[in-house]
């Protein structure tokens, strides 16, 4: 995050004295990346972070790919995939290489432990609920179409507000999620014509300070497994702190599409990117005004990328077939691009009120084992499925 911030109470130098109301000294722990060179950010606790009881490795975490290695075009009905349970525990793994892995969840019972992904950057899109997100740092509220975006390392703690259902699209980083640098001019800042600004990035609220002894749970992930620690005091004993380094959200809505007089292709709705993979958004828009334009996309082969659609609403403009939470993986290697009859369909359309999250890795995903219940096995075959009902009306 390229935004300074402060919460609480903080000493006017950094690595100076600053005492407790009880004459002790706060204790001081830098977070952030890349050593001491990436972003950080400088937290004041009342007791010392490493006050640990307690660890044991409780669960493996592995990734386990699907027998089925076909390459073809694959589609997820994320509906029909289990439900219920944690929204940190119990997540299905759907597609995932060694950069990046998509989950999904659809939580129903509030996490008591804290918890904290040692091996990755986060984004969790929220399809759909809302509640607030509680970590060292504060408050983040979350809301219905807000990018969740929780750093590596940052602890942690889901307080869903459970009247609502929940739906959750998970990103799992092992690089540093980042603004597009095409976004961002020499200083850092967010240039004009980007389709979003500062004032579109939310950090935590309000800073909650506990000063409670006893037992504590924290689960970190960390090589491909669970951790348990127990730690002697609350976790959330911050008091202040400043920096770059922040869990933060941005929600869908406040994207603002780039449209032209004729087809802009996918790069324009990127929002966020790491390391072997970018985020894009689509969005309610306008269509490309040119009289002679074709709204829909044309077909196309990223030869060296996958491109994986989580539809969050029940249409979109090159696709049938699909619903609400469905999930399409076109792998590299093969063509693809709109159902037969939709380029036609489209022409003299004003407009469309597709939201959807699409992220493109740019080295081969493998299907996780855990989709084999919920995936479309004839998806593949839907583009000749189409055009066979279009030749015979």
């Amino acid at each position: 995050m390229p935004m300074y911030q402060a919460r609480g109470q903080i000493p006017r130098k950094r690595h100076t004295v600053f005492r407790r109301p009880d004459g002790g000294l706060y204790s001081e722990q830098l977070m952030g990346h890349e050593g001491f060179h990436g972003t950080s950010a400088l937290l004041y606790h009342i007791h010392p972070p490493t006050t640990v009881r307690s660890v044991a490795r409780i669960r493996e975490t592995p990734y386990l790919a699907s027998d089925d290695r076909a390459l073809k075009h694959r589609h997820f009905r994320t509906s029909q995939a289990p439900t219920g349970g944690s929204p940190t525990l119990d997540r299905v793994p759907l597609l995932f290489n060694n950069e990046i892995a998509m989950l999904y969840v659809a939580p129903d019972a509030a996490d008591e432990h804290f918890y904290r992904n040692a091996q990755g950057d986060e984004v969790v899109y929220i399809a759909s609920g809302q509640g607030t997100l509680e970590t060292q740092f504060g408050d983040l509220p979350y809301r219905e179409g807000d990018y969740v975006v929780i750093h590596r390392g940052i602890m942690h703690r889901w307080r869903m507000d459970l009247t609502v259902p929940h739906r959750m699209l998970v990103m799992e980083s092992r690089g540093h999620v980042r603004f597009p640098r095409r976004y961002l001019n020499p200083f850092g800042q967010i240039v004009e014509g980007a389709p979003y600004s500062e004032r579109d990035i939310h950090a935590p609220t309000e800073l909650k300070t506990h000063d409670q002894m006893g037992d504590h749970v924290i689960l970190v992930k960390q090589y491909d497994g669970l951790n348990e620690y127990i730690l002697d005091h609350h976790p959330f004993d911050v008091v202040g702190w400043d920096g770059y380094f922040y869990p933060w959200t941005f929600n869908i809505h406040d994207f603002e599409p780039i449209v032209g007089r004729i087809h802009q292709p996918p790069p324009v709705h990127q929002t966020f990117e790491g390391d072997g993979f970018v985020i894009c958004s689509f969005c309610p828009r306008p269509y490309d005004f040119d009289e002679n334009a074709v709204p829909v996309p044309y077909s196309h082969s990223n030869v060296d990328s996958d491109e994986v659609l989580f539809y969050a609403s029940s249409e979109f403009m090159s696709r049938k077939g699909i619903e609400f939470g469905s999930i399409t993986h076109h792998p590299d290697g093969i063509p693809h691009g709109p159902h037969p009859g939709r380029a036609e369909a489209s022409l003299g359309q004003k407009g469309t009120d597709e939201i959807a999250v699409m992220m493109d890795s740019f080295r081969p995903l493998k299907v996780a084992a855990a989709t084999t219940g919920f995936e479309d096995p004839d998806y593949h075959l839907s583009w000749v499925r189409a055009q066979h009902d279009l030749t015979s009306q």
